[in-house]
Formats: structure tokens, C-alpha cells, sequence
């Protein structure tokens, strides 16, 4: 846990007993590469830390594909959010990309911490801003950007990733066929 608390650090400032009152809200689990923190139908009870590892998020189109939303790397939040809000059957499904530690917050246990250490109230807007900004930042590159252009930008905002995340995934996060990345990525090496 002590990704997660060095994270919250960096955006507000922590006594000793509020690190501890937060440990004690979280929960550690460890997954396995393809092993699913939520599926289709279910509803969403938590929000999820990466500590180590990759998830992503995605949905089945009609078609029958697989249209990735998010990705989660360290130091990211995932989660559904109108879900876990509403409590209500979540259309996505969450799985681990690569073995995975992930810190889980369910929405009770949130709601107490919240009460117990009010400047998490801060942080937690801090990275729905944060995470706001970046959903921006995707619609951007679905509207504004060609195909090629989406990839050139996304790989050189985020390296670590392009080089972590299967092929076929980044193609579905970014709206194209696995080989039209293929050939996109030929053109630029």
C-alpha cells in the first residue's frame, strides 16, 4: 500500500494517524494476467488503485468486438463510475492486462473514509479532474486527429505504454484495426 499512500502524498499532506485511518479503508488483491475485477451485468462496488501492473476497460460492441475505454497503469484509478454512483448492472468489464496489485475502495468504505479524513474529499476531485481531462484529451484524438496522427500522439505522450500493451488493445483503444496499426507503426520505424 505504500504506492497508494505515496500517490495521495503528492497531492495533499498527511499526518500518521490519517495514513494509517486510510490503510485501514483499502484492500489489497492480486491478479492474474486475464482475471476480471468486474464483468458485464454486474454492478461496480469499488474503485481500484493500480499499484503494480496493467487493467483496462471495455465493452462488447454489437458487432461482437471488443471497444477498450481506459487503460489503468501504476498510480491510475479505475473504475465504472455511473455504476458504482447509481449501484446499478455495469455495461464494461474490468481485467487485468498483466498480473496486477491493485488497492480496492468499495463504495461504503469510501463514503467512511471521506467522513474520517475530509482532505481525501480533495484528492479524490483532484483525480476526477485529472481523469476528466484525459477522457477530454480521447475525444480529441477520436475527432480531431486522423488515424495516424491519434497513434503518433498517444505514443509520444505515453512510451511506456505503447511498449506494455498488446498490439490488438491499443489498436481497439484507438479506433483501429490491428493491422492498420501494424502499418501505421512500419511507416514510423
Amino acid at each position: 500500500m505504500d504506492a497508494l499512500i505515496a500517490h495521495i502524498k503528492k497531492f495533499i499532506v498527511l499526518s500518521s494517524d490519517e495514513e494509517h485511518e486510510i490503510q485501514k479503508h483499502f484492500k489489497i488483491i492480486t491478479l492474474k494476467k486475464k482475471a476480471w475485477l468486474l464483468t458485464e451485468g454486474q454492478i461496480c462496488k469499488s474503485n481500484y488503485f493500480v499499484e503494480k501492473g496493467c487493467l483496462r476497460m471495455y465493452y462488447i460492441t454489437e458487432k461482437g468486438t471488443e471497444q477498450i475505454t481506459q487503460f489503468a497503469l501504476e498510480n491510475w484509478w479505475l473504475a465504472d463510475h455511473m455504476s458504482l454512483m447509481m449501484q446499478k448492472p455495469s455495461p464494461f468489464f474490468i481485467q487485468a492486462v498483466e498480473d496486477t496489485h491493485v488497492a480496492t475502495l468499495d463504495f461504503a468504505k469510501q463514503e467512511e473514509l471521506l467522513q474520517q479524513v475530509p482532505k481525501m474529499e480533495r484528492y479524490f476531485r483532484l483525480m476526477m479532474q485529472r481523469g476528466f481531462a484525459a477522457m477530454q484529451m480521447r475525444v480529441k484524438y477520436l475527432h480531431d486527429f486522423s488515424k495516424e496522427e491519434a497513434y503518433m500522439q498517444f505514443s509520444a505522450s505515453f512510451p511506456d505504454f505503447v511498449q506494455r500493451v498488446p498490439q490488438y488493445m491499443l489498436a481497439s483503444y484507438l479506433g483501429l484495426t490491428p493491422e492498420y496499426l501494424s502499418e501505421i507503426r512500419k511507416k514510423k520505424h
